[in-house]
C-alpha cells in the first residue's frame, strides 16, 4: 500500500465510525420495532387462525401489526374493543 493513503484511510475508518456511532441507537430502535412489528404479524395471524373458534378476526395487515407492535398487549386489546364497538 503506498504511503501516501495510510492518513485517508485513517480518516475513513474514523468517519466511518462516528456515523455508526451517531446512527446506533437510531437504528436500534428502528430494528427493535421491526421485530415487534413482525411479532404483531405473528399475533395477528394467530388470531386469524383460531378465529374459527374463538370469534376474533382482526385483519392481517401492517397498521394493524404496527399498533400491536408499538403497544404490545394492549395493542391487541384496542383493535378488538375497536372493532367491536365500531362494527
Amino acid at each position: 500500500m503506498d504511503m501516501t493513503l495510510v492518513p485517508y484511510v485513517g480518516l475513513g475508518l474514523f468517519l466511518l465510525l462516528a456515523v455508526i456511532g451517531l446512527l446506533h441507537r437510531p437504528l436500534a430502535l428502528i430494528l427493535r420495532l421491526l421485530g415487534n412489528t413482525a411479532l404483531g404479524f405473528f399475533a395477528l395471524w394467530l388470531a386469524q387462525s383460531t378465529a374459527a373458534f374463538t370469534g376474533i378476526a382482526l385483519g392481517l395487515n401492517l397498521w394493524n401489526a404496527l399498533i400491536i407492535g408499538i403497544l404490545g398487549l394492549p395493542g391487541l386489546v384496542f383493535l378488538l374493543l375497536a372493532q367491536w364497538t365500531l362494527v
